[in-house]
């Protein structure tokens, strides 16, 4: 059975984070662990505290993880600080597997997942290790400074991020608004690769970013090529975009029972 990795934060109304990813890699029919970094105070309509574990902590649960189950793939998401960033950085150095970098700063309900002082850390020591770097309009916004309005800038930008070191970069186009496609762009070496498909009219979008990068682990653990792996997250994550089971009275979360294409 392929193993895939999680380093990210916990939500306990199971959208996002840590319970979104795991659901995904079982859905995909991965064996998943997962790395904790951080518990928030949320549901889905309201976030509050935000604790921030002790990076030595963070690497201990990470060291645990590979010296007895080493997975085929791995991903980040909320990191919190710019020690477990750093923490994180130094081990990733050494991975025999492809690291998936979710560059997640704020959640669904506006609390800050990735301190403002941790995001020149995450670009200047975390990119350079990441397989691919996976993020959405303002997060490139925030790494690389531009003001992203179109999907010409959106390629500007994942050229600017290739140059800071990921191997590959796909920024997802959901937060440029409009009533047709979402589009998400990836540059994979030189190769372009677009991605389409129809904007949905739901506010059940909780944990989408996570579950989107999850799948895309998963699909990498199990071998795929990138633009493959990529192109099976985006039609998954449609799907349980569509059929999201409407729980809660805010921003809902996804169906990850949604079938894998």
């Amino acid at each position: 059975m392929p193993v895939a990795l999680t380093i990210a934060g916990s939500d306990p109304s199971g959208g996002a984070g840590i319970q979104a990813d795991l659901k995904t890699f079982h859905q995909f029919r991965m064996y998943g662990e997962a790395v904790i970094t951080l518990l928030t105070v949320q549901n889905t309509r309201r976030g509050g505290r935000v604790e921030v574990l002790p990076a030595g902590l963070v690497l201990e649960q990470l060291e645990a993880v590979l010296e007895d189950i080493p997975p085929a793939a791995a991903k980040t998401g909320a990191l919190g600080s710019p020690e477990i960033v750093s923490a994180v950085a130094r081990a990733a150095a050494g991975f025999r597997f492809p690291l998936v970098v979710d560059p997640v700063r704020i959640g669904k309900q506006s609390q800050p997942l990735l301190v403002r002082k941790a995001i020149n850390v995450l670009r200047d020591e975390l990119l350079p290790h990441a397989a691919l770097i996976t993020p959405n309009v303002p997060e490139a916004e925030a790494l690389t400074g531009l003001a992203i309005r179109s999907p010409d800038e959106m390629r500007r930008a994942a050229e600017i991020l290739r140059g800071m070191g990921a191997r590959a970069v796909l920024i997802k186009g959901g937060h440029l608004g409009g009533d047709g496609n979402v589009l998400d762009v990836l540059l994979d070496g030189g190769d372009w690769h677009e991605f389409p498909a129809a904007r949905l009219a739901t506010r059940h979008t909780h944990g989408t970013g996570c579950t989107y990068s999850a799948a895309i682990t998963a699909g990498l653990a199990c071998g795929q090529s990138l633009p493959a792996a990529v192109a099976r997250a985006k039609q998954y994550l449609h799907e349980a975009i569509r059929t999201a089971p409407a729980l809660g009275s805010g921003y809902g979360p996804l169906n990850h029972h949604a079938p894998v294409p």
